[in-house]
């Protein structure tokens, strides 16, 4: 008997004790990662304005967006990553060209056509990436020129915005071509940025290799 109350007050001692230790929280853990090697393969597909390199762990579909809406449509493509549930879109206007918008009205949406400049659509591209600003913490943007002397502005945006890289290449007469990358899932800097950081590696491959075709060539 006199043994079973030395057990209980013995257990009784150890949980105050327990209650009057301090806490350290362990920071939050997000699942580990194994990235690939980093491959590329070309899209040389016949009709199309541009090619490129793309990673070997990515998936290219034709984008069906407003595919009746706007003629320069049937070049915009999509590139999936399905091991991260990612996706670059690619959409491609030509300078020059008209592009059709939807325009709200008191009456619903009615179309209204426009002559693609290169100031409105470098304007536009902007006006894009700086929408996210409510969410961002920081945007960057970098000027580059490619070996074939490809020229645009390459944007970095930090914090918990939609999309954390985009890019648009020009050669401010003819070709005009945006790229923006999207998760499919909530946007979350902390557990995403190891990953925007590899994708963008690809990202800037495929810019760099970047070329525009000349009319009539495959």
């Amino acid at each position: 008997m006199k043994q079973t109350g030395t057990i209980f007050l013995a257990a009784v001692i150890l949980i105050l004790f327990s209650c009057n230790s301090d806490y350290t929280p362990r920071p939050r853990g997000y699942f580990s990662i194994s990235f690939p090697e980093h491959q590329y393969q070309p899209f040389q597909e016949t009709g199309y304005p541009y090619s490129f390199e793309y990673p070997v762990y990515s998936n290219i579909a034709k984008d069906s967006s407003f595919l009746d809406d706007n003629p320069d449509n049937p070049y915009w493509i999509n590139i999936d990553f399905p091991d991260f549930n990612a996706r670059i879109y690619l959409s491609y206007k030509t300078i020059g060209g008209r592009s059709v918008y939807k325009v709200k009205t008191d009456n619903g949406y009615r179309d209204s056509s426009t002559t693609n400049t290169f100031e409105n659509l470098r304007e536009e591209a902007y006006k894009i990436t700086y929408k996210h600003t409510s969410r961002a913490s920081s945007i960057q943007d970098s000027v580059f020129r490619t070996p074939a002397g490809i020229e645009g502005v390459f944007f970095s945006i930090g914090g918990n915005a939609a999309t954390g890289r985009q890019f648009y290449a020009t050669d401010s007469v003819k070709h005009f071509l945006r790229g923006a990358l999207y998760f499919n899932a909530t946007p979350n800097e902390d557990s995403l940025n190891i990953v925007y950081n590899f994708l963008e590696k690809d990202m800037q491959h495929m810019v760099n290799t970047l070329k525009w075709k000349q009319a009539g060539s495959r």
